[in-house]
Order: C-alpha cells, then structure tokens, then sequence
C-alpha cells in the first residue's frame, strides 16, 4: 500500500545480508564546512555524486579531494542539482540526501534494501528533529501544508517530502521530472503516484544542520518553496486535458 508510514528510526541492515551498491545525489551550495562529515558517513564502496550548485566557499575542490565525484551544474536550483545528479549517476539504486549534516546517508543501505527486497518501489526520510533548531517552525507548517495537498492530490498518506530518499535509476529517469526549483522532490512523488509506483515513507533523524538553509532558512525561503511545490501539485497527471485542475488542489 503506497502511503505507508515505518514509525521506527532506520538502522543499518544485518550485516549478513549484503545490500546491493548504489550512488548517492548530494545537492551542494556552499557546504565546506559539512561535507567532510557527510562524505565519511556515506557507506563503504558506494559512490557520492556531489552537485556543485556555484559554490564559492571551496565546496567542490573540498568533495573531489575526499574522493566524491563532483559535477558541475551551472543552473542555480535545487531540482537542478538533483538532476544533474540523477543523469550522472549509473548504479541501479539512486538515493539523494543534504549535504548540510542534516541527515545521515549511513542510513540508506537499509533503504535499498527495502526496495531490494519488494517493499516499495520509492522510500522517503520522514524527519524527526533532533535538537533545537533542527526544523523550524515555519519550515514544519509549510510541509504539513503540502503533505494534505498532496493527500487530497494523489491519495498518499505521507507526513513529509524531505530530500533523503531511494529509488530504481530506471524509474526515476522513466518519471520525466522537469521542476528544476524547489518543487523537484514534490514532483517527484506526485509522478510516482501517478505512474502506479509504490510511495512509502520510514522515520530517520534529523538534526540542525551546518550553516543556514537556502530555502527554509527564512519565511520568504519557505514560501518561496510551498509556491513553487504548490505549481507542482497543479501539473495535470499524464494523459489528461491541458489546463484541467487536478482533483483536491484548490485553484
């Protein structure tokens, strides 16, 4: 069932049980003073792709000494960065995770697993702040928002459309994802849901992150991402009329 909430923190898998190899998407602007950390974190023989999204801060130079592959992607925007990601990427498994400190990739072999192993076709972090200041209370407010827009939209059950997630290459590049701005995840979802795909989601940590946010650091950043996920929820689904309002959005 698509919508599926996992209450319990995601842990490593067993270690018995070998969990295929997968390259991770980190959308980077200016994150030196995390990448470290971030990269140490990612598990052993995967490969992290980091999208140097106009770094000024030395980003990039920083992520291909620690062994990264970085990839320059000019246009300024976070489904940009994530794209450019996705296209470079070759492994089966795709997953994508902040590079700020926010989040943890150690997680996500557990996630390929899950779809490894039938459970989902693709697997959401369901944040759980940890610490003060992890989550701001407007940055909540506007994802609470959009989580009932999008429950009302495609009928998925999920509490959150943060950026740490895993999914098949294939699919992910099958869904034709455009939004090019903060709307990526969303869309993302939303075409999942509409190309039949099983959408679930598991509780991880999430912790304050390195530095200021870009897009939730402000109330104008927030709105700024909620306009932009909003235009998402309003794309008709593939095959239907242009211009027709899709079930559950208000106009």
């Amino acid at each position: 069932m698509s919508g599926v909430t996992d209450s319990s923190l995601t842990g490593p898998p067993p270690a018995h049980i070998p969990t295929p190899r997968a390259d991770v998407v980190l959308p980077c602007l200016d994150e030196a003073a995390a990448l470290p950390r971030v990269l140490d974190a990612v598990p052993n023989g995967w490969r992290a792709i980091v999208v140097d999204n106009g770094s000024t801060d030395g980003s990039a130079e920083l992520a291909r000494s620690l062994g990264a592959t970085v990839v320059h992607e000019p246009q300024r925007g976070f489904g940009a960065a994530c794209h450019a990601g996705l296209l470079a990427a070759e492994a089966e498994f795709v997953c994508f995770c902040d590079c700020d400190g926010s989040l943890d990739p150690g997680l996500l072999p557990t996630f390929v697993r899950r779809i490894v192993d039938g459970e989902t076709d693709l697997l959401l972090g369901r944040r759980c702040p940890e610490g003060r200041g992890a989550w701001p209370l407007h940055a909540r407010a506007g994802n609470f928002a959009l989580a009932r827009m999008l429950r009302r939209r495609t009928g998925l059950r999920l509490h959150d459309l943060g950026p740490m997630r895993a999914g098949r290459r294939a699919d992910l590049l099958a869904l034709g994802l455009t939004d090019r701005r903060s709307g990526y995840p969303l869309q993302m979802v939303v075409r999942a849901a509409d190309a039949g795909l099983r959408v679930t989601e598991t509780d991880v940590p999430y912790l304050p992150r390195s530095g200021k946010s870009k897009v939730t650091g402000t109330w104008r950043g927030t709105w700024q991402a909620v306009h932009d996920m909003r235009a998402v929820l309003l794309q008709p689904p593939a095959g239907t009329a242009p211009g027709s309002v899709p079930p559950g959005v208000p106009r």
